[in-house]
């Protein structure tokens, strides 16, 4: 006789998306895994063509709430290809600093919030905080130094409405950015009292052989430009993303998933990917502090993420500080541009990872095609992966310990529809066969 089990997360509550996981195991053999994502379509694609193309920004930021940035950015830089618009260096730095940003608050907000609470048992920043009030006192204050940033450059924190093709529509004032000096330096220190604090949590014993994807950059961490790298060696330029990589539907999910082209083989893209390429290109503080952390790089165990989104809070912080210190007002704050018939395409590297868009116009100006590939559609054929290895591991406790672990393996990788720190709900179905 052998026992058959259905674990079944039927809703994913409070959170930026409705999904479930689905096991099934024989014993203790795992039968099938899928992370199920049921949310109805939301059409951004579709709904985007036709429309000027000066919509777009701010349209593509109400794809995410916790990273609109990441989806207005990706869509300027893929129309300005397509208009062959080159922007000053004076855009590109403020446009950079628009990155440091959203890393800082959406980085703080994910560690203390909804990931640090699993490595102590608890179930929400809440009681997170009974326990360690200066921590997370110190996290949400992070998390408020980003906004305030995005607030300054973007005319608003969420979905920020002064990003433009071209540049910007109006430059911030300097005595707006040097207020923020004072609490960016104080912020630099307790981003790096906080990543010490993190390094020391009990990580599980957790490792995989990831192809790991990031953006790479000659002179710079990269946040909005470079080529396409792997850990597995071998670069591709954006321009030919869709040939290396290609997205895939499958029948549990309405979220589209991806996989490289050549091998259809899973791989992750995020923070720990962006440290393992890029570490050398960190921020000094960032740099030193990641040889001070005990942990080997390159990191390949995915418990360990919030490290390097720590690592990354500290370079946001010193890049920030560097820009904010050496602004002058200039002008023009938005470069112009022609209408032409022609395509487009540009990736970056939104706090969940790699971020690409495509588009063609028209020689009005108006949008014929539009193709966006999230973070976490690349990520989820490899959570499913990570999964079932992960779950031999558990399935000594019961059902609901199960469940319980399975969602710190998928938080650890802060996908969009994880939104809160206690989201699965868990029905067992459980039967004997022979």
């Amino acid at each position: 006789m052998s026992s058959s089990r259905t674990i079944k997360v039927e809703a994913l509550t409070r959170v930026e998306g409705e999904g479930g996981l689905y096991v099934r195991l024989e014993g203790n053999h795992i039968e099938d895994v899928k992370l199920s994502i049921y949310e109805p379509p939301r059409f951004f694609e579709a709904f985007l063509r036709g429309r000027p193309l000066e919509e777009v920004p701010d349209i593509t930021a109400r794809i995410c709430g916790i990273c609109p940035i990441a989806y207005q950015m990706s869509s300027v830089h893929a129309l300005e290809a397509a208009l062959g618009v080159t922007i000053s260096p004076e855009i590109r730095r403020l446009r950079r600093l628009l990155y440091c940003g959203e890393w800082i608050e959406s980085h703080a907000l994910h560690m203390h919030l909804l990931h640090a609470p699993d490595f102590f048992g608890v179930d929400s920043g809440i009681d997170l905080a009974e326990r360690f009030p200066e921590e997370v006192t110190r996290g949400l204050r992070l998390k408020k130094h980003g906004n305030e940033l995005l607030e300054v450059l973007g005319g608003r924190a969420i979905h920020p409405i002064n990003i433009a093709v071209g540049g910007f529509y109006k430059a911030p004032r300097k005595d707006d950015l040097l207020k923020l000096l004072p609490d960016f330096e104080w912020g630099l220190q307790a981003a790096i009292a906080t990543t010490r604090w993190v390094a020391t949590l009990d990580f599980p014993d957790f490792t995989r052989d990831y192809d790991m994807v990031a953006l790479q950059h000659p002179d710079e961490y990269a946040m909005n430009e470079g080529h396409v790298a792997s850990t597995r060696g071998g670069t591709v330029a954006v321009i030919d993303y869709e040939q290396a990589y290609e997205e895939f539907h499958v029948e549990h999910s309405t979220a589209l998933h991806s996989r490289r082209a050549e091998d259809h083989a899973s791989y992750h893209v995020g923070p720990l990917a962006r440290i393992n390429l890029n570490r050398e290109q960190l921020f000094p503080a960032a740099r030193k502090l990641a040889d001070e952390v005990g942990i080997d790089w390159p990191c390949r165990n995915p418990f360990q993420a919030i490290v390097a989104r720590g690592l990354e809070v500290v370079h946001a912080y010193e890049e920030a500080i560097s820009i904010i210190r050496d602004y002058k007002p200039f002008a023009p704050a938005r470069i112009p541009y022609d209408y032409q018939a022609s395509s487009g395409c540009a990736a970056t590297e939104a706090p969940r990872g790699l971020i690409y868009h495509r588009y063609e116009i028209d020689g009005a100006g108006r949008i014929t095609f539009a193709k966006i590939v999230p973070p976490t559609s690349q990520n989820q054929q490899q959570i499913e992966a990570d999964l079932r290895d992960w779950l031999p591991r558990v399935l000594n406790g019961d059902d609901d310990q199960t469940a319980m672990e399975c969602e710190r393996l998928v938080r650890c990788y802060d996908p969009c529809i994880s939104c809160s720190t206690h989201f699965l709900k868990l029905t067992v179905d459980r039967q004997e066969s022979t």
